[in-house]
């Protein structure tokens, strides 16, 4: 080792400044493990490889001598470690005889322990055994329990208690139950009960789906009888306040009245706090309870939202199946079940809405209901417009408007129903015109023109009063003979149904003030149809003067019945009369009163021409005047006499004045063509006197009528008679000349036509131009009246 430590050190050997740059760069990358294979190329490239060689083995060296200084370096402790671990020998084997020792005593010790020990164990392992198997024992107890009390609800039906035991089984039980048969039945058995009271459950929701539909029908007809029964009591209600009005403005007696509410009980709507409860359901004929246990089911096994899904698709079938409409039965028919369908069908949804506990949302909802309502007014459109009665399109308005009465206590919008049926207005208003045209044709041609007779108190109050046609509050003594005809309270009839039915068809249809609508379709009923109607009757039926009288008579009545048909168009529409009488227009049948008065008017004209006629034997160059009257004037009053004893029993004052009036006017127009006409060449003054006493025969007629009108209309009649009572006090005047005083000419004769009065005063002779008149005459003074005369001629000759 000395030898070793003392070798002698290798000197470098001595190279050039290249040399040396070359082995320090080969050091460095020998030490730096790097790749000597640029050294290797170089030195074979140069031809010089033992350069290479040389500074390897000089490289070598160099790490030979660090190599031996490492070694002389730790060669020393390893010495040292030997020598100690030598010395340890001899305490170690000490140690080892002792615990060879210790051991041997303590086996000899232990021994009956370690047996004592494992008898020990051996007992504690047994009782834990048992006391797993007396756990297990009782677990298997209380979940065959379970299962018997499973199999109990499941037999019982409740289903839900079921799921709850099986959801207490596998929570508890099963992955905790020791025993691998009970935990296989289980994981096999659970299953299929819970598939099992799924199909139970789902029948029974299918067998209330089916149920649900007709009871669904019930249901919407109860309900909209429900509302008309409301509407009912108020139309009751209405009409008992209206008479009230009616009586309070007649004055017959005095009325008190009010108005009595129904309490509504809640109706078709229940209990909106009910939660999943029915309510008042059962009391309503139908009954939630199995929607919601299968609802109710599913949200347990966790099928909530399937279940919800399926109930809205088949709700959504069932409402598809509903807008079928048979076209094998006629919609007037099968449309109350048709609508009653769909109307229980939201009733049951508005329900199931409140208290189902969001099985179904308002949107799902109203969806629906836009789709149904969408539906409805397709099928009212394509109904309404094949159809051709007033009457069925009115039973469906109502109904339909019953419907949306009744739907819109739910909350659901059903102004779209109501739009489709403002929008057939005109058309069942054009529909009820003509039927009510035909009416009014069959109830005309079948009047037989002659006064109704009636015998009992009920006849009176059925074809009087109730249309307040009568001329007096005092009930006459039966029988009694009416001034009209049966036609009257027959076309009344049809009027006062034409004013309820198109009253009807407007109410409740989303407007309220509908009286102009109404009332626009009544005056072209009174006067388009039924005037019409009685023009054409007058034109082509009337024959005689008693028929043409009687029809006069009826149109007098028709005239008071016509502001009774407006009074109950505003009583029904609801507007004050005294609104409905402010917008009064006059007399819609004036054309056919007019029409009926001439017609009366000309036959009597007819009837005096034939008497008329007498006026040719009049004597109008004679000696002496008439103090009597001529023979035509007496025939004339005589039958004037006795028409106005027939006629004040028939026609009112007003129509007797007005016909009379121009019968009178005519033959005062008669008696004036007389005079006018070429059938009188010349009259004298004596003549004239005795026309002057027929005019005052006529116009003492009409004062004898007095006491039938007042004294203003007994003027009338007499101012009728005024052409030609002017005219004979112009001829008998002392001073004709005064026609020409435009003053005195328009208070004493504005009647008067100076042409006609040319003509006619040139006729009048004096006595003295008579062709035979005595000879001591002529010579006599020319009269001063005769003068007078014949100055006016001229000046009216001149003017003309």
């Amino acid at each position: 080792m000395q030898s070793t430590g003392s070798r002698r050190k290798v000197a470098p050997a001595a190279a050039d400044g290249g040399d040396k740059l070359e082995q320090l760069l080969l050091s460095s990358t020998i030490c730096n493990d790097e790749d000597l294979g640029p050294f290797v190329r170089k030195v074979f490239t140069s031809g010089r490889p033992e350069t290479l060689l040389h500074h390897l083995r000089h490289f070598a060296r160099s790490k030979e001598s660090e190599i031996e200084e490492v070694c002389k370096a730790h060669y020393q402790d390893f010495i040292l470690a030997v020598d100690d671990l030598r010395s340890l020998l001899s305490d170690v084997d000490s140690l080892k005889s002792s615990l060879f020792d210790s051991n041997s005593r303590l086996q000899s010790v232990a021994g009956p322990l370690l047996s004592s020990l494992d008898s020990f164990v051996e007992a504690q392992n047994v009782s834990k055994n048992v006391d797993f198997a007396l756990q297990s024992v009782i677990s298997c107890i209380k979940l065959m329990e379970l299962c018997s009390r499973a199999n109990h609800h499941l037999s019982n039906g409740s289903f839900y208690m079921a799921l709850k035991c099986l959801d207490s089984i596998e929570s508890e039980f099963q992955d905790k139950t020791s025993s691998s048969t009970l935990k296989r039945m289980l994981e096999r058995k659970i299953p299929e009960i819970r598939s099992h009271i799924e199909r139970k459950i789902s029948k029974e929701f299918g067998d209330w789906l089916v149920e649900i539909r007709v009871v669904s029908r019930n249901l919407g007809q109860l309900a909209i009888g429900q509302a008309s029964a409301a509407r009912q009591r108020e139309e009751d209600l209405r009409m008992k306040q209206r008479q009230a009005e009616e009586q309070s403005r007649l004055s017959l007696r005095d009325c008190d009245y009010a108005l009595e509410e129904d309490d509504d009980e809640g109706g078709l709507g229940g209990d909106e706090n009910d939660g999943y409860s029915n309510g008042n359901s059962c009391l309503l004929g139908f009954d939630l309870t199995p929607l919601y246990r299968a609802y109710h089911i599913h949200q347990t096994l966790g099928l909530e939202d399937r279940f919800k899904q399926y109930y809205f698709e088949n709700r959504k079938l069932q409402l598809t199946s509903d807008f079928h409409v048979s076209s094998m039965t006629p919609f007037l028919e099968s449309h109350q079940t048709f609508f009653a369908q769909i109307a229980g069908f939201f009733i049951v949804e508005d329900r199931v809405l409140r208290t189902g506990g969001g099985l179904i949302l308002k949107m799902e909802v109203e969806n629906l209901w836009e789709t149904a309502v969408s539906k409805m007014c397709s099928v009212l459109e394509d109904q309404f417009s094949r159809m051709q009665t007033a009457n069925h399109l009115l039973l469906i308005k109502d109904y339909v408007s019953l419907l949306g009465v009744t739907l819109r206590r739910y909350g659901y919008p059903v102004d779209a129903l109501l739009d489709v049926l403002s929008k057939h207005r005109d058309k069942y208003h054009e529909l009820l015109l003509s039927d009510c045209r035909k009416q009014i044709s069959e109830a005309l041609a079948a009047d037989k023109f002659e006064q109704m007779l009636m015998k009992k108190e009920y006849e009176y109050s059925m074809n009087v009063l109730s249309f307040q046609i009568q001329t007096s509050d005092i009930i006459p003594a039966f029988p009694y003979v009416a001034p009209f005809s049966s036609t009257v309270p027959d076309c009344c009839r049809i009027v006062r149904s034409f004013i309820e039915d198109s009253v009807s068809f407007m109410s409740y249809g989303g407007r309220l003030d509908f009286y102009d609508v109404v009332k626009k379709y009544l005056d072209r009923l009174i006067s388009e149809v039924l005037d019409g109607a009685l023009l054409k009757l007058i034109s082509s039926s009337v024959h005689g003067v008693s028929q043409s009288m009687q029809v006069a008579a009826n149109m007098a009545v028709l005239e008071r019945a016509c502001d009774f048909f407006f009074r109950h168009a505003a009583q029904l529409s609801g507007i004050p009369l005294r609104i409905a009488e402010r917008g009064r227009r006059q007399f819609p049948l004036n054309k056919a009163r007019d029409a009926a008065e001439e017609m009366l008017s000309g036959m009597l004209k007819t009837k005096v021409d034939g008497f008329m006629t007498l006026i040719e034997n009049v004597n109008w160059m004679t000696d002496e005047p008439s103090q009597g009257g001529n023979e035509y004037v007496n025939e004339v009053i005589i039958y004037l006499e006795t028409l106005v004893s027939t006629a004040q029993q028939i026609l009112p004052p007003q129509v007797l004045i007005r016909v009379l009036q121009d019968v009178l006017s005519h033959i005062s127009e008669n008696i004036v063509g007389a005079l006018f006409g070429d059938s009188v060449k010349r009259f004298n003054v004596n003549a004239i006197m005795g026309i002057d006493v027929d005019i005052r025969l006529l116009e003492s007629f009409a004062d004898n009528l007095a006491p039938l009108f007042s004294e203003g209309d007994a003027n009338q009649l007499k101012n009728a008679l005024a052409e030609s009572r002017q005219l004979i006090n112009l001829l008998l005047s002392n001073h004709p000349e005064n026609f020409l005083n435009l003053v005195i000419r328009e208070r004493s004769f504005n009647t008067l036509d100076y042409r006609k009065v040319v003509t006619i005063s040139e006729k009048l002779r004096d006595p003295s131009d008579r062709l035979f008149g005595t000879f001591g005459s002529r010579g006599a003074k020319q009269n001063p009246k005769k003068k007078s005369l014949d100055a006016l001629i001229k000046r009216l000759k001149d003017v003309s």
